[in-house]
């Protein structure tokens, strides 16, 4: 069953068309990984999936709410979608839980004993529950977008957005961001990903979704697509960024 259906969906900003009748559907637990190059939309296009941009023309459908901006229906969306961004934005004169407990109590009324709690549960899911009181100054770049993503999963999402969330990170904070996300793609968690992770999306992607010009080019399962591209763009993508 689709938890997400997108239907020829154009997105302009002024006369640069950036997304050109884009179409997919995306099934429960699947992991999609979005590649190609800067410009080809992919970032555009989650960010219509989470409302944050307002599509010119089709239809999005995501986890049972038909997306049309109207804002009680907008924030209903919101709670079974999460978005997590290459920049961590967490509030700096916040601690690590209450961080993570501000959207729960504001958006879903969670009392104060139960959303300590469910800041534990996540933070522990993500191997940083000995961080919950300290503030986001005394952590590292992982570690806050590790916080981030805890943020994001205390709301109970259905389906979870990361774009480019390890670009701003140097190798060794990249691959403990990327084992969270594996983790819960081990969970079962259904999630697009926008990312530059080449490998990563081979190893942990069910689908691949290559974009080019404002399209999508090419996609199907990981290893059939990097052993074979089918487009001569993909095949040349690939041969840039593959290592």
């Amino acid at each position: 069953m689709s938890i997400l259906t997108v239907e020829d969906v154009h997105k302009r900003f002024g006369d640069n068309e950036v997304l050109k009748g884009v179409s997919m559907n995306v099934e429960r637990g699947q992991v999609i990984a979005l590649l190609g190059r800067s410009g080809s939309g992919k970032s555009t296009l989650l960010r219509c999936l989470n409302g944050l941009e307002v599509i010119d023309s089709g239809r999005i459908e995501i986890s049972g709410h038909t997306m049309d901006y109207e804002p009680t229906r907008l924030r209903a969306l919101r709670k079974d979608v999460g978005i997590v961004f290459q920049s961590y934005n967490l509030f700096p004169h916040l601690s690590v839980a209450q961080n993570i407990m501000l959207a729960p109590r504001l958006v879903k009324g969670v009392d104060e004993k139960s959303n300590r709690q469910l800041a534990e549960q996540v933070l522990d899911r993500i191997g940083l529950l000995d961080k919950i009181d300290a503030y986001p100054d005394k952590l590292s770049g992982g570690q806050q977008q590790r916080v981030a993503i805890a943020r994001a999963l205390a709301m109970d999402p259905r389906v979870m957005l990361f774009d480019e969330v390890t670009s701003a990170l140097d190798p060794e904070l990249t691959e403990e961001v990327l084992a969270v996300i594996e983790q819960l793609a081990r969970d079962g968690m259904t999630m697009l990903l926008v990312t530059h992770e080449m490998n990563f999306a081979r190893r942990v992607a069910s689908t691949i979704i290559f974009m080019h010009e404002g399209k999508i080019w090419e996609t199907g399962e990981p290893e059939a697509m990097f052993e074979h591209p089918r487009t001569a763009e993909f095949k040349s993508f690939t041969s840039r960024n593959v290592k």
